[in-house]
């Protein structure tokens, strides 16, 4: 159920990234495509039941809480049934209650369904990350990482493009074939990954999960859990709430630039994703992560301080860069800590909590921050986030295998060394019976 122990010593410049990593992050895009098409369609929809803007605002917020409330549970639910089960379950949840959505004829179901729709989107992500750990050699997890998240933007991107025809026939059009969409991504999952023994289910007794407690006794699991929440502060909370605001009242352009302004951010985060994966198999994760937060930092807090369109523009494209170089290595680090059987549910669904509680608080202070004092001092906390978790990944152990730890699992010393999960003697078997041809 795991590559074998001569893949794992191989050089990742020589060693394919394994099919269902594609089936993955192919899944990812057609995923992220959907919700691109209903996240535009949203607020207008909700607007239709002749309901304020904060309600209309709070349907948005309703699959955030959801799947921040119910993230633990995700993480159990994979330990408990297995990766390809809770991922397929988790899709379908949103398909159905995407559907659903289309069909509503009053407020309240809307936010019920959007809710629901929250549950399953946590279950997949928690499942989906834990299956790609799994399937993936320890050496091209930065790659995997970078791809994973390249689709997932991608889609984002394409989403909103192919959506806005659909919304000249009807407001419920997106939500019924965001639907369609994701019922072909259950298919694409369920088609290529029913026979694979890579992606199969891993009993307990097999292989023992990783606990949260025993994760956190890791200090690159702490860094990255200080990096995520910055990353989900800056990135997902202050520049989707605040950029638009200030594109408007600070820059003085239309709503329409700050769509631009979010597409400029975006394609610097694309451009940048894939080369950070290659760089954090080659030259190690926290070097990758600390440039990250550090690139990433600068941009934020000069983004504040920006007067002019242009200066603005190139301001986002390097905070865009930081983001990107900062996400694969960041995934792949917590990948190493929870060990290439990725049985660690609660470990990932805590991982991801730390990013959507960030993308909860950050655009509140921020907010405030920006009525009583100014932007530039939101923007500039916000940057300053980051060059705190940069501060957190110094003392932090570099977790790429290499050398003798190349091995799938290494040996209690090498494990003491680095601070990854020791494996059992049954698990270490193939490795020692296998060693690598070259240290």
């Amino acid at each position: 159920m795991s590559a074998a122990p001569e893949a794992m010593s191989a050089t990742p410049s020589t060693t394919r990234l394994p099919s269902e990593v594609w089936v993955l992050v192919a899944a990812n895009f057609v995923i992220a495509a959907g919700f691109g098409l209903v996240a535009p369609a949203l607020p207008t929809f909700a607007r239709s039941f002749d309901v304020s803007v904060t309600a209309a605002s709070i349907v948005v917020s309703a699959f955030a809480v959801a799947r921040l409330v119910f993230a633990p549970a995700s993480g159990r639910l994979v330990s408990a049934f297995g990766e390809q089960r809770v991922y397929l379950t988790g899709i379908s949840i949103v398909a159905v209650t995407t559907g659903a959505c289309a069909f509503a004829g009053a407020y309240w179901q809307l936010v019920l369904f959007r809710s629901i729709g929250g549950i399953g989107s946590t279950m997949f992500t928690v499942s989906a990350i834990a299956l790609l750990i799994r399937v993936t050699p320890a050496p091209l997890r930065g790659r995997a990482s970078g791809l994973w998240g390249t689709g997932f933007l991608l889609g984002n991107v394409a989403g909103p493009l192919l959506g806005g025809g659909l919304l000249t026939i009807s407001l419920r059009a997106p939500f019924l074939v965001y639907a369609g969409m994701l019922f072909i991504a259950v298919l694409i999952v369920w088609w290529f990954l029913r026979n694979s023994t890579l992606a199969a289910r891993i009993t307990e007794e097999q292989a023992p999960a990783i606990t949260v407690r025993e994760a956190f006794r890791h200090r690159a699991y702490i860094a990255a859990m200080g990096s995520s929440f910055a990353n989900g502060w800056a990135v997902f909370g202050v520049r989707v709430s605040l950029v638009p605001l200030f594109v408007t009242e600070v820059l003085h352009r239309d709503d329409a630039f700050a769509g631009t302004a979010l597409a400029v951010f975006a394609a610097g985060n694309v451009a940048m994703l894939l080369l950070a994966g290659k760089l954090a198999d080659s030259i190690g994760r926290k070097p990758v992560v600390l440039v990250g937060l550090l690139v990433a930092a600068g941009g934020t807090i000069w983004v504040g301080w920006t007067d002019d369109v242009l200066t603005f523009m190139i301001a986002t494209v390097v905070a865009g860069l930081g983001a990107g170089l900062l996400a694969p290595p960041q995934q792949a680090t917590v990948a190493d800590v929870i060990g290439s059987t990725g049985r660690g549910g609660p470990v990932l669904a805590t991982f991801q909590m730390s990013a959507d509680i960030g993308a909860v608080l950050g655009p509140i202070v921020a907010g405030v921050l920006a009525d009583q004092l100014s932007y530039a001092t939101a923007f500039a906390v916000t940057g300053a986030l980051c060059l705190v978790a940069a501060l957190v990944w110094l003392p932090a152990p570099e977790t790429l295998p290499r050398a003798a730890t190349d091995r799938q699992h290494p040996t209690p010393e090498e494990a003491v060394a680095a601070e990854l999960p020791v494996s059992s003697p049954a698990e270490r078997a193939p490795a020692e019976e296998n060693p690598p041809r070259s240290r």
